[in-house]
């Protein structure tokens, strides 16, 4: 089963009916999907992994935030360096490739944070599997889906 049908065959288990829309133009970047999807850029949530020394983590934030490092390293109670992982680490950890990591249907557990960013918009369009598949939910949706916990740890700025 490829990347996108374990997010669609995750997404089936719940109650809402979000689809998973795929395009013939990109959507890897925030700014990508934004132009594809018809959206401002703060619409598409990205989601980041992060190499800490807690362990992985993902980063679920508005495509117009940027993450503050000191305050991820607040709330996950590590000091020393927070690092972007490559593409094939990506792909190692999250079963995802670089562009499309979704926050769940992860190849293995991953301890993820919502930034509040989100909360702004009725609905955000997260990566689902591939660089040109996306899925519209609401934020309350994307914090029962991912079982992610709530934080506020980015600047749009």
């Amino acid at each position: 089963m490829n990347a996108v049908e374990r997010v669609r065959e995750f997404l089936a288990q719940f109650p809402y009916d979000i689809k998973v829309l795929e395009f013939e133009d990109s959507t890897k970047t925030a700014e990508d999907a934004a132009r594809t999807v018809g959206v401002e850029v703060g619409q598409i949530a990205k989601t980041i992994l992060f190499m800490t020394s807690a362990g992985p983590v993902l980063v679920v934030t508005s495509g117009d935030a940027k993450v503050r490092q000191s305050s991820l390293k607040k709330h996950l109670g590590v000091s020393g360096k927070v690092k972007l992982p490559d593409a094939d680490q990506t792909l190692e950890i999250t079963g995802f490739p670089l562009g499309g990591v979704c926050p769940f249907a992860l190849k293995k557990p991953v301890r993820t944070l919502i930034d509040i960013s989100m909360r702004r918009f009725p609905v955000v369009y997260i990566a689902a599997g591939s660089p040109n598949a996306v899925a519209a939910v609401t934020f309350e949706q994307l914090q029962e889906i991912t079982g992610g916990e709530l934080c506020d740890l980015c600047s749009t700025e």
